[in-house]
């Protein structure tokens, strides 16, 4: 078994060269090196490779079968690592995750970007925080974008953008006081009680808990979630990006309150990971549409 491949390739040039002296020049060696590649690689098969003739030699039948052989090993070991090292920047899979709202925005732009570049995979996940952050620590995800910052000492995050929360009710609702959002009634969804929290606590001070509010309904489902907002049963919280990707804007009202809460994105990565060019594309490609993070 040839165990070193170095051996293999001196053979193999001292075959096409014909020489030792230039063989030792072509592979910048002494010639003396170059015998003892050849003598190593004749001792680990146990055979003769040359019929050595003064300062000229031939091949003998055991070198003849080896350099006829070698010639598709040293090829596939080339090929092998021209595959390996190539890092091209518009082909090969990424794996993305993010919670809805950053998916609603991204994803259809980087099905564009895909859509410009055929042999780029993108492989997108809808998840919330906690496992997008376990995804990117797992190496499940090659990228993720959270809305908090994760944890955990193999995730990475970085600050690349900032969402504002807005207040959405029906068209038809006069104003947003306090006792109108009671009459509507609260849309839930996983972040409800988060989201609401936030912009609400800042903007109202009757505001303890999301639980205040009659619950009118629930929806997992980032996509449908302003679906009963738009029939007027009653008004959620959301990221911007979910209400701008909804089918339907003319039956819905956002607001931006008095006190203006965004909620900061995070671009995450696995600690160490060397991103390769393909995942610098797609990180490109989401600054510029998430929008760059204001000072």
């Amino acid at each position: 078994m040839i165990t070193n491949i170095i051996w293999l390739r001196t053979f193999c040039t001292l075959v096409d060269v014909g020489h030792f002296t230039r063989t030792a020049e072509r592979l910048h060696m002494t010639q003396s090196g170059v015998s003892q590649h050849i003598r190593k690689l004749e001792e680990q098969l146990g055979v003769d490779l040359l019929i050595r003739q003064g300062k000229q030699f031939l091949l003998s039948e055991a070198g003849r079968r080896l350099y006829a052989e070698a010639q598709d090993i040293l090829l596939a070991l080339s090929n092998l690592e021209q595959r390996i090292g190539d890092d091209p920047p518009h082909e090969g899979p990424v794996r993305i995750m993010s919670p809805g709202s950053i998916g609603l925005k991204l994803y259809p732009k980087l099905l564009e970007l895909q859509a410009r570049h055929p042999k780029l995979c993108i492989d997108y996940r809808f998840a919330p925080n906690q496992d997008v952050e376990q995804a990117i620590a797992n190496s499940r995800a090659d990228l993720g974008f959270m809305t908090t910052r994760s944890t955990l000492a193999d995730v990475q995050c970085t600050a690349i953008a900032e969402e504002s929360l807005l207040l959405v009710t029906p068209a038809s609702t006069p104003d947003t006081s306090w006792n109108a959002l009671m009459n509507l009634g609260f849309v839930d969804h996983p972040d409800g009680s988060h989201h609401a929290a936030l912009l609400l606590g800042a903007n109202f001070p009757e505001f303890q808990h999301s639980n205040l509010f009659p619950k009118t309904g629930f929806s997992n489902q980032i996509g449908l979630i302003l679906e009963p907002v738009s029939l007027g049963l009653g008004f959620t919280v959301l990221p911007a990006h979910a209400v701008e990707a909804f089918h339907n804007p003319e039956c819905i009202k956002s607001h931006r309150l008095g006190k203006p809460v965004r909620e900061t994105v995070y671009l995450c990565t696995r600690r160490q990971q060397a991103l390769q060019k393909r995942m610098e594309t797609v990180i490109a490609e989401a600054k510029l549409w998430l929008g760059a993070r204001p000072p």
